[in-house]
């Protein structure tokens, strides 16, 4: 029943939700482009904008979300320039900002102020510097303290899972099925193996370029939905994700102003390939999980075709190829 409501949110919705927080729109909503969760920009009497999120039910507990928005708020008190919820009135205590609205009772949503800025394009290498020194103060942060039902990243949340997933949806061709299952299992022992004593603190998660703005006011952060307790490289990576000698070099910079503010565990990098492969699977099993929405079929129109899960099954295979031939955590710098 949630999930119907869920699809029949529109602006309206949006609206009701700012009113309901003693905010007032002019009416102005404008639908923000988003898969997993319903954004909405509305202007207010005063001139300023708003982001409404309404959160897929079933994705998250409310207390998962509570610990979204605490970590933004922690995060905001320690002045990172991150986009915090605001406090709603009525939220209640330790959400930061999270209720529900009207005839849309079983769906959560918050209010952020809207940030200004553009979606940066390729980085400098003085940026780079700059956004490690910013993930470096993030992740500070984020080992003060643990969330209460957020995932832990290791190999069983990020490979194990993913594929028991996949094959219980048989969304895999007879032909790929061993492989891919396979190459999965050797990367999860790998991953398992090389994130020994390597320490696991709150981090962003999801931590692309598409998630940054940068503007006259500096950078911001954006989007801790997917947020995790795992190793620190892994936001690093993920910045900076490219695999040969340019992509090393960016990750190098972004190490270099990392390790101005916090200390980081080289060995971590040996989890670069293994966490590469985790993507994969999260990509794969989030679309298969969606795939009766019409927006996701529009969207990845090739994915569940032969050719897709060929092409997956030799992503995951050249992970493993790389993992053997090196033997060792990659070296940068």
């Amino acid at each position: 029943m949630a999930q119907a409501r869920f699809a029949e949110l529109g602006p309206e919705a949006a609206l009701e939700a700012v009113e309901s927080a003693g905010l007032r729109p002019t009416g102005h909503c404008a639908v923000l482009r988003a898969l997993e969760n319903r954004v909405y920009d509305a202007r207010l009497e005063d001139g300023t904008h708003v982001v409404v999120k309404f959160y897929r039910p079933g994705r998250w507990s409310r207390t998962a979300i509570e610990d979204e928005h605490r970590f933004l708020l922690d995060l905001q008190d320690a002045e990172i320039p991150v986009c915090a919820p605001l406090a709603l009135s009525g939220a209640g205590e330790g959400g930061g900002g999270l209720r529900t609205v009207g005839q849309w009772r079983s769906i959560l949503f918050g209010v952020w102020p809207r940030t200004g800025g553009r979606e940066p394009e390729e980085p400098t290498d003085e940026q780079l510097a700059m956004l490690g020194r910013l993930l470096a103060r993030i992740h500070s942060v984020g080992a003060r303290r643990q969330p209460a039902e957020r995932p832990i990243l290791d190999a069983q949340t990020a490979l194990l899972d993913p594929l028991d997933e996949l094959l219980d949806r048989a969304v895999l061709p007879a032909h790929c099925e061993n492989r891919y299952a396979g190459a999965v299992e050797t990367l999860a022992e790998v991953y398992d193996a090389r994130s020994e004593d390597i320490p696991l603190l709150r981090i962003h998660g999801d931590c692309h370029l598409g998630n940054l703005l940068h503007g006259r006011d500096g950078w911001f952060f954006l989007d801790f939905d997917d947020f995790v307790v795992g190793p620190a490289v892994h936001d690093l990576w993920v910045l900076a994700p490219g695999r040969d000698a340019e992509g090393r070099r960016q990750r190098d910079a972004l190490l270099s102003g990392y390790r101005q503010f916090r200390d980081f565990e080289p060995r971590g990098l040996g989890l670069i390939e293994p966490l590469r492969a985790a993507r994969f699977l999260k990509l794969s099993t989030w679309i298969a999980r969606r795939w009766d929405e019409p927006q996701f079929r529009s969207t990845f129109p090739h994915f569940g075709t032969p050719r897709y899960w060929e092409d997956e099954t030799r992503e995951l295979e050249e992970q493993v190829a790389l993992l053997s031939e090196s033997g060792h955590p990659e070296r940068f710098g």
